[in-house]
């Protein structure tokens, strides 16, 4: 077992990282003042992760969209007994997720933390799939597909990953599609499972009120040992053009719903972070609620209180986007691209990239102070490929003239693209 305590002056805080003997990676942030714990056990394995292959395979493996998302849902029934039953004795708040790189278990308590760390190791890695129980999750499933297509800001993000997204999977519902959750079946569940619920492909983070060596006995105790079975996924080739200039769909809204997005090249480790605040600061100057775009488009009523900026990248992805709900999408549309080439034109502002640089560091800092945040940052670290500080480390040594010289690669009018739910008219 390999320990590994890992300290950051700038924050002042600390956390340890421990190879098990079984193969998977934990860490521990012992948070001290905290009544709290949470445990976040997760894999690699998201929506996106379609295509694969392991030492024992001779053929990359293509299966259905949406395996990784039902897989979730499974794991919480067993062969004896309800998960959320379990949890409740110990007096726990479970629940799970799916993104599109990643599935993660988790929960909160105050007490009996190491009954509950046994009741989450144990469940994730003890599945149960029979013909029965697939067939009846599939209609639960395909229920909660067509809920997210009857939501129109949901079909507007996704109408914009379709038509920024020519082949890469992100372009595809995390849940699937009614047709493709259809072709899953025990044998093609168990096979996902094995694949990428090995513990070389997994990660246990713990934060607040807890202590390493009990977390490592814990976990002495539940993990099983797995052979690394030399998983690696692929992805197919992404043209740097955008699929569609634009995607309109009619839906029951009162008002147009729209989403912007711009599509930029993949990175991923440190230069991946770089990018993500680069990307964020650059959004909020040019078009955050303290902008002069928003100041002015508000005040006008082509914009309205839902207006929003965010970025969404992984493995093989990445695009900035904006939404909101306005009489006249495609003028914001324009408006924005006007506004990126101001920027590019007349410059920014050192004295604002600074502001907005503070305050996304005490964000980042104030982090530590929030149990479930802790956590949640050392497992996202680890997914991408990151350690926990480094997005600390990454900000604090960004400068205005490396962001500005970003503007035209991360907010390129050429590569962006326009989708919008439109109201039903008679």
């Amino acid at each position: 077992m390999k320990k590994e305590l890992i300290e950051n002056s700038r924050v002042g805080e600390k956390y340890y990282r421990i190879i098990h003997p079984t193969g998977l990676t934990v860490y521990v942030m012992e948070l001290s003042g905290f009544s709290g714990t949470t445990a976040m056990f997760g894999t690699k394995y998201g929506s996106v992760n379609t295509s694969f292959r392991t030492d024992a395979d001779e053929d990359i493996a293509v299966v259905p969209e949406g395996i990784a998302h039902f897989l979730e849902h499974k794991l919480f029934e067993n062969d004896d007994s309800q998960v959320y039953d379990l949890f409740a004795k110990t007096g726990a708040s479970a629940n799970a997720y799916t993104s599109f790189d990643s599935t993660v278990y988790y929960f909160d308590c105050t007490s009996n933390f190491e009954e509950s760390l046994e009741i989450l190791l144990d469940f994730v890695q003890r599945p149960y799939f029979t013909k029965e129980t697939v067939d009846k999750e599939q209609g639960i499933i395909a229920q909660e597909i067509k809920m997210c297509e009857d939501n129109p800001y949901r079909r507007v993000y996704f109408n914009l990953l379709r038509a920024i997204y020519h082949n890469h999977p992100v372009r595809t519902e995390i849940a699937g599609t009614v047709e493709s959750i259809g072709k899953i079946d025990a044998e093609l569940l168990y096979r996902c499972y094995n694949t990428f619920y090995n513990l070389n492909n997994m990660v246990l983070a713990v934060a607040g009120n807890c202590k390493v060596d009990e977390v490592i006995a814990v976990a002495d105790r539940m993990l099983r040992p797995c052979k690394n079975i030399g998983l690696k996924t692929f992805f197919p080739d992404e043209p740097e053009t955008v699929a569609a200039d634009c995607i309109t769909e009619k839906m029951s809204v009162g008002v147009p719903v729209f989403s912007i997005g711009y599509k930029c090249a993949p990175s991923s480790g440190r230069e991946l972070l770089k990018r993500e605040y680069a990307s964020a600061i650059l959004m909020s100057m040019l078009f955050g609620t303290s902008s002069e775009f928003y100041k002015r488009n508000s005040e006008s009523g082509l914009i309205n209180p839902s207006f929003e900026t965010e970025t969404d990248d992984g493995e093989g992805y990445f695009m900035n986007s904006a939404s909101g709900e306005s009489e006249d999408p495609k003028r914001v549309y324009e408006l924005m691209n006007e506004e990126i080439a101001r920027a590019k034109r007349e410059g920014l502002s050192r004295e604002e990239f600074e502001e907005q640089k503070k305050s996304r560091y005490g964000t980042l800092v104030r982090m530590f102070n929030n149990v479930s945040a802790s956590a949640s940052g050392l497992l996202s670290a680890h997914i991408a490929g990151c350690g926990a500080f480094d997005s600390i480390e990454v900000l604090a040594n960004l400068e205005f003239d490396e962001v500005y010289g970003m503007i035209g690669e991360l907010l390129d009018p050429e590569r962006s693209s326009l989708s919008v739910i439109e109201p039903i008219t008679e």
